[in-house]
C-alpha cells in the first residue's frame, strides 16, 4: 500500500540520512570523482578515523554506499589497502515531501513579490545573508585563513544542510549539483538565486573571507554562472 511504502521510506531516510554529518559524507561521496576512503571522510570533515567509519558502515548497511576494490592504476600503499566507497543507485528521493517543499516555496516567492516587487531579489539576499549566519553559528563554522580553506569549508556547511555542492578550489568558485529550490528556482531565478547567493555570503563572512569572489556554477555547466556576487 502506498502509505505504508512511504512511512517506510520516509523513516529510512530519517534514520540514516538525518544526521546532517552523515548525509554530508553521503552527498560528498556521491559527487566525488575522486576515490573516498574513511580517511579521506575523516581529513575532509575534520572528524576522528572510527566516527567516519562509522557513518560510512551505516551508509552502506542501509544501502546507500557501497565498497568496492581500489583502483588497480593508481598506486597502492604498504599494508592492506584502505576501503573505497561509492554511492549505489539507490533513490533518495521521497517525492511527496519533495512536491509539498516546491509548493511552499513557490507560494513563499509569490508572497515576496506581491509585498515588494521591485525589492524582492534585494530582500531574498538579505535573508539568506541572515540564514547563511545563522547556520554558521549553529554548526560552529571555523574562521579560516584565506579564500580556499574558507570556500570549503563553505561547501562543507552546505552539504550539510542539504545543498549538492562542492568546492572547485582551483577555480575559486562553488559547483552545484540539483538545485536544492527545485523548480521554482527555474521559475524566480531574480529571487531564489539571489537567496542562494545570500546564504553564501553569510557563511563566507563567518568563514572570515570576502564572498565578493564567490561564483557558483551548475555542475552540467560550468560556463554559465547561477550567480556571481
Amino acid at each position: 500500500m502506498p502509505v505504508p511504502d512511504f512511512n517506510q521510506a520516509l523513516g529510512r531516510l530519517t534514520g540514516s540520512l538525518g544526521d546532517p554529518t552523515r548525509r554530508a559524507i553521503y552527498l560528498t561521496v556521491r559527487e566525488s570523482d575522486d576515490e573516498i576512503t574513511a580517511a579521506r571522510v575523516a581529513d575532509l570533515f575534520g572528524i576522528h578515523p572510527n566516527v567516519a567509519r562509522h557513518h560510512l558502515d551505516r551508509l552502506v548497511a542501509d544501502g546507500y554506499l557501497r565498497v568496492r576494490d581500489r583502483d588497480p592504476a593508481r598506486p597502492a600503499g604498504v599494508g592492506r589497502p584502505p576501503r573505497v566507497f561509492e554511492a549505489t543507485e539507490d533513490d533518495v528521493a521521497v517525492s511527496y515531501p519533495a512536491r509539498r517543499h516546491d509548493l511552499l516555496a513557490e507560494l513563499l516567492v509569490r508572497v515576496v513579490k506581491r509585498l515588494a516587487p521591485e525589492e524582492g531579489p534585494r530582500v531574498a539576499e538579505e535573508v539568506g545573508q541572515a540564514y547563511g549566519e545563522e547556520l554558521a553559528a549553529a554548526i560552529g563554522l571555523p574562521t579560516e585563513q584565506g579564500f580556499a580553506p574558507a570556500l570549503a569549508a563553505v561547501a562543507r556547511a552546505l552539504t550539510g544542510a542539504g545543498f549538492e555542492i562542492t568546492a572547485d578550489l582551483e577555480a575559486g568558485r562553488l559547483v552545484a549539483g540539483a538545485c536544492p529550490f527545485g523548480r521554482t528556482a527555474a521559475d524566480h531565478p531574480e529571487v531564489v538565486c539571489r537567496l542562494d547567493l545570500g546564504i553564501v555570503k553569510g557563511l563566507m563572512a563567518a568563514a572570515g573571507a570576502p564572498a565578493r569572489r564567490v561564483v557558483i556554477t551548475p555542475r552540467r555547466r560550468p560556463n554559465r554562472p547561477c550567480v556571481a556576487s
